[in-house]
């Protein structure tokens, strides 16, 4: 099936952006990548932002329906190791937006009232996940604990990418989303039991083998 130009533009310019960051990607160079005329491409997106503006609302789509978590869940160990993958993997597709946050949210601010509700949908999808392992009786946190776990994990997921990425020496294209399930986990073993520890333990290693 032929791809819709539109649709090009769209993969093409978050191919670009991911690779060599979105300050440095111009409409002449998504044209010149696709070997289409600006006018084409104009025709399509008046603006960069335009671009971008659309490649966050698919960011979100994707974000909403992965944290769209039911707060009366029971959440397998296994299953949250399948959650945070898909996660990960969600961050490394739109990774350009972790690499230049702050610069995106300063020259792109209507952006930023959704990023954070993106933000907040995080920390709680967290506060979820430890509720069901707590009713599993696998962790047991009082309040100001749990609060700063969920915080911590959030932080995590959201610094991840940056953090990849400079322990690559810069490569944008080196995030490994098992690395980041990885170092999750890590964080919730010292809060679980030991039986709970031990399983998420296995878990990990399987993530970097």
């Amino acid at each position: 099936m032929k791809v819709k130009t539109r649709e090009r533009i769209l993969s093409t310019s978050l191919g670009l952006f991911n690779e060599i960051g979105e300050p440095n990607v111009t409409t002449l160079l998504i044209s010149d990548e696709m070997d289409i005329s600006p006018g084409n491409l104009y025709y399509h997106f008046r603006s960069k932002s335009d671009i971008v503006g659309e490649l966050f609302g698919q960011y979100k789509a994707d974000m909403d329906d992965l944290l769209a978590i039911p707060p009366d869940v029971d959440v397998g160990l296994d299953q949250l190791g399948f959650f945070l993958h898909l996660l990960f993997e969600t961050l490394e597709r739109y990774r350009f937006l972790y690499h230049d946050l702050v610069n995106i949210l300063t020259r792109y601010p209507d952006l930023k009232a959704s990023f954070r509700k993106i933000l907040k949908r995080k920390e709680k999808g967290f506060r979820i996940l430890c509720d069901s392992l707590s009713r599993q009786h696998h962790m047991s946190l009082d309040q100001p604990s749990l609060d700063a776990l969920c915080e911590q994990l959030t932080l995590t997921v959201c610094y991840w990418e940056s953090f990849d990425s400079l322990k690559e020496l810069g490569n944008r294209n080196g995030m490994d989303p098992a690395r980041g399930v990885y170092q999750v986990f890590y964080l919730l073993m010292p809060h679980l039991t030991v039986s709970a520890a031990g399983e998420l333990r296995l878990l990990a290693e399987d993530y970097l083998r």
